[in-house]
């Protein structure tokens, strides 16, 4: 396998023992005395760790070092997982099943996929932060409308799809980030015709990738 194969491999299964018992970048890195940089860098598959970085990684989840460096189909073939495609972008007007921009995939419950199609989308920027930052994958149901309030996946002006915060008046909305260095976007009703302005998703979850 390639090396780049052997990186993927090893930032997949590190994110998925870190979802798997709820730990953070933050928590891992302060215990284990490895700085952020370095496991951001394993995390995204940009470097691979020493063997014994590995093996305290591997003591702390309390598994096997084969278990982070080894591709395991059993995480993919959960019985009680569906998987959903991970999308780098979303370009306004094209259906979601016909986005060819699939860079990953995400599990989710049987539950959950249950109530509706789902779709996994990558955050670039920053004007989501400090809850969604650059890289991380929010899990999107697919949806025109959404109540006030909701976090949504919309397109406007024939742009790609940004995430924002959604707020309903009744002659309008507003998309607003939460990242207060950027101004709350208003459309009229007028506007959200002529523009367009569309909601395509509602998010449900966050990946965050550390």
């Amino acid at each position: 396998m390639s090396d780049l194969g052997n990186k993927q491999i090893m930032a997949k299964n590190i994110r998925y023992y870190m979802n798997k018992h709820s730990v953070s970048q933050t928590e891992i890195c302060n215990t284990l005395g490895i700085k952020m940089p370095t496991f951001s860098d394993w995390v995204n598959a940009k470097t691979y760790p020493r063997i014994d970085k590995i093996e305290l990684m591997a003591n702390y989840f309390g598994i096997s070092k084969a278990d982070l460096v080894e591709e395991h189909t059993a995480q993919s073939t959960n019985s009680n997982a569906v998987t959903i495609k991970v999308l780098g972008r979303v370009a306004a007007g094209l259906p979601i099943e016909a986005v060819e921009n699939i860079i990953d995939t995400e599990e989710i419950s049987e539950e959950l996929s249950k109530t509706g199609e789902f779709f996994g989308l990558q955050i670039h920027g920053n004007s989501m932060e400090p809850k969604f930052s650059e890289g991380d994958v929010v899990i999107v149901r697919k949806q025109e409308d959404a109540e006030s309030g909701d976090i949504v996946i919309a397109t406007v002006n024939g742009t790609d799809a940004t995430c924002k915060r959604l707020r309903k008046y009744r002659d309008g909305i507003e998309l607003i980030s939460t990242n207060p260095s950027y101004e709350p976007m208003f459309f009229s009703a007028e506007e959200i015709e002529q523009k367009p302005v569309r909601i395509i998703g509602r998010v449900v979850e966050l990946r965050a990738k550390f």
